[in-house]
């Protein structure tokens, strides 16, 4: 079977294409034929990081996303039968061989996921990280659900930076199926009409000098909870909009200035800071988001492409450097890798 790999770290460009043998499931795991693999900022980050093998004795497939087949199931797996239409995440974490951007990857079970009727491989392939990412940022208020369905958030109202993102996409989407009222935050005309397409009812130019003014008019009592992609840059519009025992959700920061606190503000607001890494997330809430993420793809919740607010680029598998470069490039939208045909 075909496999790209990398024995260092480094740039995109020690990617390679290799010929492996077809790997077997062993207790609890399931081999996946791969149809799409999805790329994400996380991807080119673990790439790129220290932390390979230095020697070159281990080649490490990427991707954490795709969507595909069941095609073997090891002993004690139960709920998936072989032939099982199937989205997964995370299957390089802890498991260098694992990832997406080959023809055929070994998971734990718990990372797979049926895929419905409705929903084609290439949104399966970009759910991933990026939906469970958005579930956990949106269920980690004081008081607030910890599951995620319709009228789960009514009467909150949801501020998503950086909303033409794919973690901001799917944020926008999901707080929306589940009720709540929802502002985000672009930097320019075309991520506006993303952002909007997505569902956002409201959508701010977070370099408007009257940002912070124009978010108020939406949420005059402030925002609930913000889904922060940038906490560093946008720690001023943030605590100016931000309600009293308002919640911000970090999951990301992006941008080159660091993340710090007026501890005065925040404690005048009773600010929560809630950190967000899907790693250190935990079985039981994996699987919970998994479920809700799969409930709104069977409501229709869930669309991606153009029309959706999130453009989708495709590659093959033999690009798949290119992909990442994409990816570290910030393009808009979801990249994929289309490895093989339904």
């Amino acid at each position: 079977m075909r496999a790209i790999v990398h024995d260092r770290p480094g740039d995109a460009s020690v990617l390679h294409l290799v010929e492996r043998e077809i790997p077997q499931p062993a207790a609890g795991e399931v081999r996946v034929r791969v149809v799409v693999s999805g790329v994400n900022p996380t991807d080119w980050k673990s790439r790129s990081a220290p932390a390979g093998d230095p020697r070159g004795e281990i080649e490490f497939v990427p991707n954490q996303d795709g969507a595909g087949v069941v095609d073997a199931i090891g002993p004690d797996v139960a709920g998936l039968a072989v032939g099982d239409r199937v989205w997964l995440t995370l299957a390089a974490y802890n498991r260098p061989t694992g990832g997406t951007a080959q023809d055929y990857t070994v998971v734990p079970a718990e990372r797979v996921f049926p895929l419905p009727a409705n929903a084609d491989f290439e949104l399966g392939a970009s759910i991933g990280v990026p939906a469970i990412t958005a579930h956990r940022a949106l269920t980690v208020t004081e008081g607030g659900p910890a599951r995620l369905a319709p009228g789960a958030l009514d009467g909150r109202t949801i501020l998503v930076a950086g909303g033409a993102g794919a973690v901001g996409h799917a944020a926008i989407q999901l707080a929306r199926w589940a009720g709540a009222t929802v502002i985000a935050t672009v930097s320019g005309p075309q991520k506006a009409g993303y952002a909007s397409s997505a569902g956002a009812h409201h959508v701010v130019n977070y370099r408007d000098a009257d940002a912070a003014e124009q978010i108020r008019q939406a949420a005059p009592d402030g925002v609930d909870l913000i889904v922060e992609v940038a906490v560093g840059g946008n720690s001023e519009l943030d605590l100016s909009v931000l309600r009293t025992q308002g919640t911000i959700a970090v999951y990301a920061n992006n941008g080159d200035k660091p993340a710090t606190f007026d501890v005065r503000r925040n404690m005048g607001l009773n600010a929560r800071y809630q950190f967000v890494l899907l790693y250190t997330l935990g079985r039981e809430q994996m699987t919970n988001a998994a479920d809700d993420v799969t409930a709104a793809i069977v409501a229709g919740a869930l669309p991606v492409g153009e029309a959706a607010g999130l453009p989708l680029h495709r590659f093959a598998l033999e690009d798949t450097a290119a992909a990442h470069e994409a990816v570290e490039r910030e393009t808009v939208g979801k990249v994929l890798i289309r490895i093989a045909e339904a």
